[in-house]
């Protein structure tokens, strides 16, 4: 994420309660992800668990983006 989004988070999660949820899963996921990352080795499991994690990150990044974009056209950013 950019810089001018991730100031934006912060100002707006205590506003917006959907939006801190979503961050907050957003950093539990890529701490998770990266510590599949620091591993030589997943099995096939680990591996299809990986990718789940991902498409959620994923996922929830697109809904962070649209309540943004909300934002930004509701207060002409």
């Amino acid at each position: 994420m950019e810089d001018r989004d991730l100031k934006l988070i912060e100002e707006l999660i205590p506003q917006n309660q959907e939006l801190a949820d979503l961050w907050k899963e957003h950093v539990e996921l890529e701490l998770r992800l990266r510590s599949m990352d620091d591993r030589v080795y997943l099995s096939s499991e680990e591996q299809m668990e990986r990718k789940r994690l991902q498409k959620l990150k994923l996922a929830g990044r697109d809904r962070m983006e649209a309540i943004l974009a909300e934002y930004r056209a509701q207060s002409g950013q």
